[in-house]
């Protein structure tokens, strides 16, 4: 499971193709095939959120950006680690948090779905485990670790005494999803979110489908595969981006049940049909590792992932969409 790291470092690198997103906290426009094409970016939940859209008309586009950076301005005040006066990090101080926000009640009960469903490899309670920075846990801090103990419904949230909960396993592609919704119910039907996580619908400005680079773990500057987004989602969970020894064995994705960073995978992306599911179910792989990892998958139809070994061997479900 993910712990989470200083709001400098970005977990997951992508390289988007034919996207037209911007790296500018500004917003860009051009027309191909009767569309505008309208982008826009800005800092949130410790990375940087590109939201793109094509519409016939560029005020419509526009406007729909407007309201999914709204919401997800509204993701961040309940969910940031980073913001002392969020939802979660008054949780997290107090361990209760009375009348919480129904998208705050919404992830913490599919986050414990997962914990369920993998046999507690993904698990949000690790965020003890990050101050030790890849050390191994004493048995103290490792009881501070159990999804069971985080009580939630839509009254109130409890943690039990000491413990502390990270969202960075699914907040990003939870606020992907619902910055989606937003924008299709604008009249977008062709965007392309990235969030850390990818979010897709319709087709690029080439009106083709929208292609991702995935990064190559060992290769800051390339990457493994090309894959398209065909109205799914796409998340990777790998051990480069903050990595606590020269090898790659000690990271920040971290072993809920052991305390310890798995050994086996460099990386884990997952296609599925909500970002929210990728951005877990890549986690979760990640530490089950690939036996196990793609058991869980049969799981969930319609899912694909590919997976890269330490060594640089990549594995992949059979539907899993490579590009050219």
């Amino acid at each position: 499971m993910n712990a989470h790291p200083p709001p400098t470092a970005s977990r997951r690198r992508f390289f988007a193709l034919a996207t037209g997103t911007c790296a500018a906290l500004m917003t860009q426009c051009s027309r191909q095939h009767g569309l505008h094409r309208v982008s826009r970016s800005a800092k949130a939940l410790g990375t940087t959120v590109t939201m793109t859209a094509l519409h016939a008309d560029e005020s419509k586009a526009a406007t729909a950006l407007d309201a999914a950076f709204a919401e997800l301005e509204h993701i961040e005040s309940v969910m940031s680690i980073y913001r002392p006066e969020s939802q979660l990090s008054r949780l997290n101080r107090e361990g209760v948090l009375g009348s919480p926000d129904p998208l705050l009640v919404e992830v913490l009960r599919y986050s414990n779905e997962m914990s369920k469903r993998s046999d507690g490899a993904f698990d949000i309670t690790v965020q003890p485990l990050w101050r030790l920075k890849g050390a191994r846990p004493d048995t103290a801090t490792m009881s501070l670790v159990d999804w069971s103990k985080v009580k939630v419904d839509a009254q109130s949230i409890q943690l039990a005494p000491g413990m502390a909960i990270t969202l960075n396993g699914i907040a990003q592609g939870f606020a992907a999803d619902v910055s989606m919704r937003v924008m299709h119910a604008h009249g977008v039907e062709h965007a392309l979110i990235d969030a850390g996580e990818f979010s897709a619908r319709g087709m690029n400005a080439e009106k083709a489908p929208w292609r991702i680079g995935i990064q190559h773990p060992r290769e800051p500057d390339a990457y493994a595969a090309l894959t398209q987004l065909e109205n799914r989602c796409l998340a990777t969970s790998g051990d480069y981006e903050t990595s606590f020894s020269a090898d790659f064995s000690r990271h920040h994705i971290l072993d809920p049940r052991t305390g310890q960073s798995p050994g086996e995978l460099a990386s884990v992306s997952v296609l599925a049909s909500t970002a929210m599911a990728a951005d877990a179910l890549s986690t979760a792989l990640f530490v089950l590792g690939s036996q196990r990892g793609m058991e869980l998958l049969q799981n969930y139809p319609g899912t694909d992932a590919l997976l890269i070994l330490k060594d640089g061997r990549h594995l992949a479900t059979p539907g899993f969409p490579f590009a050219a």
